[in-house]
């Protein structure tokens, strides 16, 4: 098939086009800048320049294509109110964007890469699919955008629109640049001195696992139909010591009370500049005090036949292959 896919440059986009191109099927990538995209050239994807907020270029790009993969979005929590504008550009109105010229142009699987964290908080319980937030407060503006998005997706398939929707949860793995990934290196490193947030709750995949399970959803989904895509349910803590077990580390001993975070918040630029945090404390607090991103990928599992590793063993790979 001919496929279209934002976010090609990105971390679990870049899985998917390799994927695509190692199947056979023809590729082709939104990206802002061609010359920084030298790695999907030789991949042999076909390269179109623009950005999402470029609807000539996404209609340029989708003419002729089977298949849409959309997967650009900001992703970062605790940022400053002065980017909450662009965020909402890329995240929001990009997705509305994308699906509107992708349903004009006629293409007949279009499959919209969401998160688990449109279900907010779960208050320790492992939802699904069917599962609707609690209340309207978010978490960060990440949550709020990437909510907001969904919503979109979700109009559309009440229109008739072709639309799938992939919802992955926390994911990592080799060539990561997120805050998982500085997180993870501060830990291998001996960096991280002390706990934060032990009971934070994450549904956590390998990356690989990410992109085969977003195939999949296109390959094997019902149009209509939302597919959460988990790998394994652990906590931060269980995470810490696991990553500094697999890395010849001592996991820290000391953890630091919620509430003495929170009375941190006076000295955030600080603590967030030591840390390698962003700037806004108070929205890593409630992204992280007393919440967990719990859903179960059973209906992946069962009708998609989605596999996916075991944290242990995608830990491996994934401190293997960064060394």
């Amino acid at each position: 098939m001919k496929a279209f896919i934002t976010g090609a440059t990105g971390f679990i986009g870049g899985a998917v086009a390799k994927r695509l191109r190692s199947r056979g099927d023809e590729v082709v990538a939104l990206v802002r800048s061609p010359d920084r995209a030298e790695g999907l050239r030789r991949l042999g994807c076909d390269l179109v320049a623009g950005d999402l907020t470029d609807g000539y270029a996404i209609r340029s790009g989708l003419e002729g294509c089977d298949a849409a993969f959309h997967m650009a979005a900001v992703y970062k929590v605790g940022i400053p109110a002065s980017e909450r504008p662009a965020m909402h550009e890329a995240n929001v109105e990009g997705t509305r964007r994308v699906l509107d010229v992708a349903i004009e142009a006629g293409v007949g699987r279009i499959v919209y890469v969401s998160t688990v964290n449109v279900f907010g908080n779960t208050h320790g319980k492992i939802v699904d699919e069917a599962y609707r937030r609690k209340d309207g407060r978010f978490l960060s503006y990440y949550d709020e955008t990437k909510f907001r998005a969904h919503q979109i997706a979700e109009d559309r398939i009440a229109a008739g629109a072709p639309i799938l929707i992939a919802m992955p949860g926390g994911v990592y793995g080799p060539g990561d640049s997120s805050q998982i990934a500085t997180f993870i290196d501060q830990i291998r490193s001996g960096r991280l001195k002390f706990l934060t947030f032990p009971e934070l709750g994450f549904n956590f995949l390998h990356v690989e696992d990410a992109a085969a399970g977003i195939l999949l959803v296109h390959d094997r989904g019902r149009i209509g139909q939302a597919y959460v895509l988990g790998g394994e349910l652990t906590t931060m803590g269980s995470a810490v010591r696991m990553v500094a077990n697999l890395s010849g580390r001592k996991p820290p001993r000391f953890t630091v009370p919620a509430a003495m975070i929170k009375m941190s918040i006076p000295l955030a630029p600080l603590i967030t500049r030591l840390m390698r945090l962003p700037p806004n404390l108070r929205e890593l607090i409630t992204a992280a005090d007393g919440v967990t991103y719990w859903a179960t990928d059973r209906k992946a599992r069962t009708d998609l036949g989605y596999a996916p590793l075991d944290l242990e063993t995608g830990m491996r790979q994934t401190l293997a292959a960064d060394v």
